[in-house]
């Protein structure tokens, strides 16, 4: 199960144009820091298009959506950090609904 929690209004960088997402979180899990060996928690995050208006988007934030936030494949890309330093990403949390999840598991 993931949860929704934000609308959002975006921009498209190409057309201009404006359109919604919501903003799902997931479970919590426990991670343990590369840096320091500790364990954290943190919950991963991922937005999805919505077709709703803004007033029926908003009434979603707070319910729950059958499914899970998975890390997929995605064209690289490169973030630059707080410190500077450049870094390469080629993987980015997806909303997978749990139908689609049934069905992957049934193909394998």
């Amino acid at each position: 199960m993931v949860k929704v929690i934000d609308y959002q209004l975006k921009e498209n960088a190409k057309t201009k144009m404006s359109y919604s997402v919501l903003v799902l979180q997931g479970e919590p899990e426990v991670l343990i820091s590369k840096s320091s060996q500790k364990p954290y928690i943190s919950a991963r995050r991922t937005s999805i298009p919505c077709a709703l208006d803004e007033t029926s988007a908003r009434a979603l934030i707070g319910s729950e959506l059958e499914g899970s936030i998975e890390r997929v494949a995605c064209t690289p890309f490169e973030v630059k950090l707080a410190t500077g330093k450049k870094v390469k990403i080629s993987t980015a949390f997806q909303f997978i609904p749990a139908e689609l999840a049934s069905e992957k598991e049934v193909a394998q």
